[in-house]
C-alpha cells in the first residue's frame, strides 16, 4: 500500500513537472519512517500505561471490597463508601462470576473514555456486595500528560529525522553533483579530470565505487581513443611518402585528359592525407596557438578577397583581437569551402566585434551536425551532399579550440516556417575569446612576424 502511494506521489510530481532533489527525498523518507515509528511507539506506550493504571485501580478496588466485606460481617452495617448490596447496576458478567462464588473485579467503558471500576464479593447470606468507583482524576491527568509528552516527542522525532535527512541527503547530493560536474568536464575533453578526486571526502561509500568505475571507464576510453589516433596518424604519415611520389610521377606523364584525372585524384589523396594528419595533431591536444594582435575586420576582408572575390564581406564593428592569424585563416577558409561545396550562393561573411559569421543560402546543416557537432568522414545528409571527406568542419572546430574560440552552427528559418521544410541557409559562427588563450600553452609571436 505504501509503495503504491509513493508511486502515485512520484507520478504526480513528474506530471506536474516538479524535480525533487535527493536531499528532500531522503528527508521525506526519514520523516515518514520516523512518523510511523513515533505513532506506533506512542500507541504502545499509551496502551501499556492505561492497562497498568487500570490494573492498579482494580487491585485497589479489590482491596477495598475485602475491607468492606470484613467490616460488614463484623458489624452488620454498611459503613464503607461506594459499596452497595445487590446493586441493580452491577454488570451482568461480574454478577455471574460472583454468583458462582468468586470475588472479582471488572472494568466497564463509558462515553468519554473514562472507565468504571467494579469490584464484587459474595456474602454469606447469599447477597452480593459491590464497590463502584471511577478512574481517578489524578490517573486521568497522568495519562493526559503522558499523551502530550508522546505527541511532543513524536513531533520532535519527525523534525529531527527531517533535519537528519536534509544533512545526509545534502552531503550525498553535493558529492553526486561534484561527480556530475567532473563527468561533464570529462565529456568536454578535459582528460586530466578525475571524478573520484573531484568528489573529495574522507568517508568511503558506494558513490566512491561509482566514481572509481567512471574514472576507470574514462581511462579505458582515453587509451582506446589515443591508440586509434596514433594508428590514424601513423597510417597517414606512412601514406604521405608514396602519395607524394605518385603525384610527382603523375606530373611527368604526357599532357592529356587521363593525366589530368590522375593528377586530380593524386592531389585529392594528398589533401586527404594532410587533413588526416592535421586532425590527428588536433586530437592529440599538443597544438599551441601563436598569438598576435590583429584588426579582425581588416584581416578577414583581405583573406576572403584573396580566396574568393565573389564572397561579400560586411564589417559591422571593427575590433582588435589577440589570436593566431594562421589558424584563424585556416578556420575561415574551411568554412568558406564548406559553404561553397554544400551550400548555395550568395555566400556572406559578417564581422561584428569578435564574432565572425559565414552564411550560405543552401538547404542548411543536417540535424545530426547541429545536435552533435562536426564529425570526421561525415559529409552531411543527402540534401546537403557534395564532394569531400567531412574533415573540413572537424579541422575548423579543432583549430578554433586551440585558439580558445568557439564554433557553432545553426540553420536560418523564417519565423513560422514548418520544420519539415528545408532551411533557407546555414550559418557558422566563430566566437573569438575576449582574452588570449594562455591556459592552452599558447605564446605570443615576436614583433614583425605578422601575416
Amino acid at each position: 500500500m505504501r509503495g503504491h502511494f509513493r508511486r502515485l506521489v512520484a507520478t504526480g510530481l513528474e506530471r506536474a513537472g516538479i524535480r525533487t532533489g535527493l536531499r528532500w527525498k531522503l528527508s521525506a523518507a526519514i520523516a515518514l519512517v520516523g512518523a510511523l515509528v513515533a505513532v506506533a511507539l506512542s500507541l504502545v506506550v499509551h496502551n501499556a500505561a492505561r492497562v497498568s493504571m487500570l490494573d492498579n485501580a482494580r487491585d485497589l478496588a479489590d482491596e477495598r471490597i475485602m475491607i468492606a466485606q470484613r467490616n460488614f460481617e463484623l458489624s452488620g452495617r454498611m459503613n464503607f463508601p461506594n459499596t452497595k448490596i445487590d446493586d441493580p447496576n452491577l454488570p451482568a458478567a461480574l454478577r455471574d462470576r460472583v454468583e458462582a462464588g468468586q470475588r472479582a473485579t471488572y472494568v466497564a467503558d463509558r462515553p468519554g473514555d473514562v472507565p468504571d471500576i467494579w469490584a464484587a464479593v459474595p456474602l454469606k447470606n447469599g447477597h452480593v456486595m459491590s464497590l463502584h468507583s471511577g478512574f481517578t482524576d489524578r490517573s486521568s491527568d497522568i495519562l493526559q500528560d503522558l499523551d502530550q509528552a508522546l505527541i511532543i516527542g513524536s513531533i520532535a522525532v519527525v523534525l529531527g529525522g527531517s533535519a537528519l535527512g536534509v544533512l545526509i541527503g545534502g552531503h550525498l547530493s553535493r558529492r553526486l553533483r561534484k561527480a556530475a560536474v567532473a563527468a561533464h568536464q570529462l565529456a568536454g575533453g578535459e582528460t586530466d579530470v578525475r571524478v573520484r578526486d573531484a568528489m573529495g571526502g574522507v568517508v568511503r561509500d558506494e558513490t566512491d565505487d561509482l566514481a572509481s568505475a567512471v574514472d576507470a571507464m574514462a581511462d579505458t576510453l582515453r587509451q582506446r581513443i589515443e591508440a586509434e589516433r596514433r594508428v590514424t596518424a601513423d597510417i597517414a604519415h606512412e601514406l604521405r611518402t608514396p602519395v607524394t611520389g605518385l603525384l610527382t610521377a603523375a606530373e611527368l606523364l604526357p599532357p592529356g585528359r587521363p593525366t589530368e584525372l590522375v593528377l586530380d585524384r593524386a592531389k585529392a589523396m594528398r589533401t586527404l592525407v594532410e587533413d588526416v594528419l592535421e586532425v590527428a595533431r588536433l586530437d592529440g591536444a599538443s597544438e599551441r596557438a601563436e598569438l598576435q594582435d590583429i584588426m579582425l575586420g581588416e584581416f578577414v576582408a583581405r583573406r576572403v578577397a584573396a580566396k574568393d572575390p565573389d564572397v561579400e564581406v560586411r564589417i559591422v564593428h571593427e575590433s582588435e583581437v589577440t589570436t593566431d592569424p594562421r589558424r584563424l585563416e585556416r578556420v575561415l577558409f574551411n568554412l568558406l569551402a564548406n559553404a561553397a561545396r554544400h551550400g548555395k550562393p550568395p555566400i556572406e561573411v559578417t564581422v561584428e566585434g569578435r564574432v565572425i559569421r559565414v552564411r550560405d543560402h543552401g538547404p542548411g546543416f543536417p540535424e545530426d551536425l547541429l545536435a552533435e557537432g562536426p564529425s570526421r568522414f561525415r559529409t552531411g545528409s543527402k540534401d546537403r551532399a557534395g564532394h569531400g571527406h567531412g574533415l573540413g568542419l572537424t579541422i575548423a572546430a579543432g583549430q578554433a579550440r586551440v585558439m580558445g574560440a568557439r564554433l557553432t552552427f545553426r540553420n536560418v528559418r523564417t519565423p513560422g516556417t514548418p520544420e519539415h521544410l528545408p532551411a533557407e541557409g546555414a550559418v557558422a559562427v566563430l566566437w573569438l575569446p575576449e582574452h588570449a588563450p594562455t591556459n592552452t600553452g599558447s605564446y605570443p609571436m615576436l614583433p614583425g612576424s605578422g601575416t
